[in-house]
């Protein structure tokens, strides 16, 4: 009997090895279409990220990134990834700013909501502050697609952008026709009284070149080496608020995210982790050897943006969201959280980035000639 019931725990513990086995050994793959060219530094890092999960996962999991407009159009990812056409995407959630108007403030919350977040604590509000759950019930509960969502890239801020002739003020700009990203941010500048038109990334130049857009901004030196812009245009400013802060997003297929094994869940959620960190070690040193180049080969005129920009935005900014906050109570709730936030965060922030920005222009000038000794 004894022998009879030790064999049967041997069948048993055999059978839930082959199981425990078999799923370990069961492959996945995923296209995911992203909505910048190969030439991006952002499209390199997706790579990366690919090549981590393959790596971590022992080859269980391969995504294939795909380049803008591959499958669908960049506007029509979320669509496309929620209906399984492909099972992941990349973009920015103000993209789907057409679907609801919080989508703008997930991914570039404008002049740090107005209360003067920047990159690094707009990330901090989405781990430390709430900002995650919220992002997910975006998603699940309000726009009710099939996707799970993760933050990868904060890739902010983004410059102000190229201009066809140097501005000296907000009434220089308002003579302009200017391509700024979709949703509130485009609303922000028609606030100010500026001509605003969404245009995808692959757009911009053949309008440049063909008149119909007087100035534009797309993502940061390197992608705006690589998009061309220089060739049309030589006066860039690199400071502006529309994105003052800005983070790219990688979208599942649920369906597809719910077949995969808990431990490759944890193992995507690991490298977009890793993603985060490594953009911001790109973006320092990709932009700043970008910035030199445009300088120096492509004779790019750096400017300063001018000074009553700031405060003229921030005005629109405030006057737009509390709009939306007055009609939508999720779009209130999220903006709260941001703003709350800030009032902790902000007042502390400030002051360390005022260290590093005091540091930075003591560096640049040049040192004092010694004094001449007498004899």
């Amino acid at each position: 009997m004894k022998h009879k019931r030790w064999l049967k725990f041997l069948i048993s513990a055999a059978s839930a090895l082959l199981l425990v086995s078999g799923a370990h050994a069961q492959q996945f793959k995923a296209r995911m279409q992203t909505a910048v060219p190969t030439s991006s530094i952002y499209f390199e890092l997706l790579k990366k990220f690919s090549d981590r999960i393959d790596k971590m996962s022992g080859g269980r999991l391969k995504i294939e990134v795909l380049p803008d407009g591959a499958v669908v159009p960049a506007f029509e990812i979320l669509d496309a990834v929620d209906k399984g056409v492909v099972e992941s995407g990349y973009a920015w959630t103000h993209y789907w700013s057409g679907k609801h108007p919080a989508a703008g403030i997930f991914s570039n919350p404008m002049a740090g909501s107005g209360a003067g977040l920047d990159q690094l604590s707009h990330v901090a509000w989405l781990f430390e502050g709430g900002g995650y759950d919220l992002y997910r019930k975006f998603y699940s509960d309000i726009l009710k697609v099939n996707v799970e969502p993760l933050f990868v890239q904060p890739m902010g801020p983004d410059p102000l952008g190229w201009f066809k002739n140097p501005i000296n003020s907000v009434a220089d700009f308002k003579k302009l026709k200017y391509r700024s990203p979709p949703g509130i941010t485009g609303e922000i500048f028609k606030e100010m009284g500026i001509s605003a038109v969404a245009l995808p990334g692959g757009e911009i130049v053949p309008a440049a070149q063909r008149g119909v857009i007087d100035a534009a901004e797309w993502i940061g030196p390197a992608d705006d080496l690589n998009l061309g812009l220089h060739t049309v245009w030589k006066n860039y400013y690199l400071q502006g608020l529309h994105q003052s802060t800005d983070i790219g997003e990688v979208l599942f297929n649920k369906t597809f995210w719910n077949k995969l094994p808990a431990d490759i869940q944890e193992i995507v959620r690991t490298a977009a982790m890793a993603s985060m960190t490594e953009t911001y070690t790109y973006n320092v040193y990709r932009n700043a050897l970008a910035v030199k180049k445009l300088r120096e080969e492509f004779k790019v005129q750096i400017r300063d943006t001018p000074r009553d920009f700031f405060p003229e935005f921030l005005r629109a900014t405030d006057v737009v969201l509390d709009r939306y906050a007055a009609k939508d109570p999720f779009f209130k709730q999220v903006l709260d959280s941001q703003r709350n936030f800030a009032k902790t965060v902000v007042p502390y922030w400030t002051k360390i980035l005022d260290l590093y920005s005091q540091l930075g222009n003591a560096a640049l000038k040049p040192a004092a000639p010694a004094p001449v000794k007498k004899k």
